[in-house]
């Protein structure tokens, strides 16, 4: 005679648990690698907004957007990186550029900032 039990086994195998520990790893290292250039987009964003409320001539923008930048300590974007309009009253500061994360390989991950002054 045969006993049939009610509950089923549940859970997950030892392979299928070592690919979700796997994807989870590398996720992990690729955003460990993202997070500071994001930070540093946030840190460029601020500076330029601050040279942007500043105002002044061209050169007065460029020097105060120098004077954040070794504060705040980046280099992705300098001063002659950035592109200054005029749209009505109001001065625009706008800057782009990328950044590339070497992931193994052949392969990386291109990163493409670009941002203004509100």
């Amino acid at each position: 005679m045969k006993v049939h039990s009610k509950s089923k086994q549940r859970g997950i195998t030892f392979f299928g648990l070592l690919f979700v520990g796997t994807v989870i790893a590398l996720t992990g290292v690729v955003a460990a690698q993202v997070f500071p250039t994001m930070i540093e987009y946030q840190a460029i964003t601020k500076a330029v907004n601050k040279a942007a409320l500043e105002g002044g001539s061209v050169v007065d923008i460029r020097n105060s957007f120098e004077r954040m930048q070794a504060i705040d300590d980046f280099k992705s974007v300098d001063k002659k990186d950035l592109e200054i309009t005029k749209e009505g009253e109001k001065v625009v500061v706008s800057f782009s550029y990328q950044r590339e994360i070497h992931l193994v390989g052949p392969a990386w991950l291109t990163l493409k900032y670009a941002g203004r002054s509100k």
